[in-house]
């Protein structure tokens, strides 16, 4: 049994294989096409059922790519399965001519985004593809929070008949969304009500977010709590009232702090209602160290946020 203070956490590949295999068996259309990553993407199952439905590439993730785009301009809805910093690093002049450019139905996964892969450092970090894929505005960018989020956005993704980006996070991290919360393309998730400050965060940074919400609330602070699972679309409309309605904007997010989550929401707030902002992330390449203790090193630590937090709250 888990106890309070130490909820039980969950791998994201495993409920994107689960989901996958589900969906498989309701609609023929459905292949995969990873680059040399079964295990790693928790894809054995999925092979050993569909062996006819699944095509690995190897280490070649431009070709992986094209395979794709041809597969989705046959009538099929490919899902790409590859490691975050060779997907949208080695393959992007690919997802950009192949797959953006021709608007195909491919929904790209990123395995192992941000700096999941810790010690193996920064040729093996995917920090800069929100930034990247921000750029293909076609390309709708998600980001979910834990095991419910990612099955919901694959669902989505699958009849959403357009490219799709997501990354599906290996970081452990604990259920923060409520099974009633519907999951809206383009539409903030509400997690906590504030009027002081508030705190917009992505995929594996909410956890902290909440728990720097609650520090908050002990100091006086009401923290507005946004889980902005969608970073393109950008959920313009909870932007500009957080701007309206609290003191100031703090944006959190697993990535480059330029052209990312914060840029994003900077942009809105800069052409609807400027207010005070503070922007954590990834400024430079990492050092060597674990995913946890990168984070802190980065400054998106739960200390480090209820500290902007109240700087910014006055």
């Amino acid at each position: 049994m888990t106890s309070l203070s130490q909820p039980e956490t969950f791998d994201c590949r495993q409920i994107f294989a689960q989901t996958l295999i589900e969906l498989a068996r309701q609609d023929e259309r459905i292949v995969i096409v990873c680059n040399d990553s079964v295990g790693s993407s928790n894809l054995n199952e999925f092979k050993k059922e569909f062996p006819d439905r699944l095509v690995n590439v190897g280490i070649a993730e431009q070709n992986m790519i094209g395979v794709a785009a041809g597969l989705a301009n046959s009538g099929f809805i490919p899902f790409v399965s590859c490691a975050g910093p060779f997907l949208s690093g080695r393959a992007l002049e690919q997802v950009k001519a192949d797959v953006a450019y021709n608007m195909y139905p491919i929904i790209l996964c990123a395995q192992s985004p941000g700096i999941s892969y810790g010690e193996l450092g920064p040729t093996h970090h995917s920090i800069e593809d929100f930034s990247w894929i921000r750029a293909l505005t076609d390309i709708t960018l998600l980001n979910p929070a834990d095991p419910k989020q990612t099955k919901d956005a694959i669902h989505w993704a699958v009849q959403a008949n357009k490219p799709v980006y997501m990354r599906i996070n290996r970081f452990k991290i604990p259920k923060t969304t409520p099974e009633t919360a519907s999951f809206e393309v383009g539409k903030a998730l509400l997690l906590k009500e504030g009027n002081d400050v508030t705190l917009m965060t992505t995929g594996i940074l909410v956890p902290r977010a909440l728990e720097a919400a609650v520090i908050l609330e002990q100091e006086g602070i009401s923290a507005r709590v946004l889980n902005i699972h969608t970073i393109n679309p950008i959920d313009k409309e909870a932007i500009i009232a957080a701007a309206l309605e609290t003191r100031g904007i703090i944006t959190m997010e697993e990535a480059m702090t330029t052209g990312g989550l914060g840029a994003a929401v900077s942009e809105v707030v800069v052409e609807n209602h400027p207010t005070k902002m503070r922007i954590l992330g990834v400024s430079h390449f990492a050092p060597t160290g674990s995913a946890s203790f990168l984070l802190d090193y980065f400054g998106l630590s739960v200390e480090n946020i209820v500290k902007s937090a109240s700087e910014l709250a006055g």
